[in-house]
């Protein structure tokens, strides 16, 4: 069930996106007469460029590796704690 919902959401998800730029297209008239898409260009060339920002994609991918890796090392201790607790809390009502 749960990759049929996905497949299902990326599905629409991409199909959003591709008729948002579709509508923009239409909005735009980039498709009509030359000197509308012409005026359009020259427009959009007049924003102001992105800003330009300092962040390693390098450091936070590491950091991400980093967190997994030590989870799924805890991943074991863990489910061994919680299932004594849940032996302990079972044990406890029974009484």
């Amino acid at each position: 069930m749960v990759p049929r919902v996905w497949s299902l959401m990326r599905f629409l998800i991409k199909g959003s996106v591709a008729g948002g730029a579709v509508y923009l297209v239409y909005d735009q008239e980039l498709l009509g007469p030359s000197d509308k898409s012409q005026a359009v260009l020259q427009k959009a060339e007049e924003l102001p460029a992105l800003p330009k920002f300092n962040f390693h994609v390098r450091d936070s991918w590491n950091s991400g590796i980093i967190k997994v890796m030590s989870a799924l090392s805890a991943a074991p201790t863990k489910a061994g704690e919680y299932s004594r607790e849940g032996w302990e809390y079972l044990k406890e009502r029974i009484k």
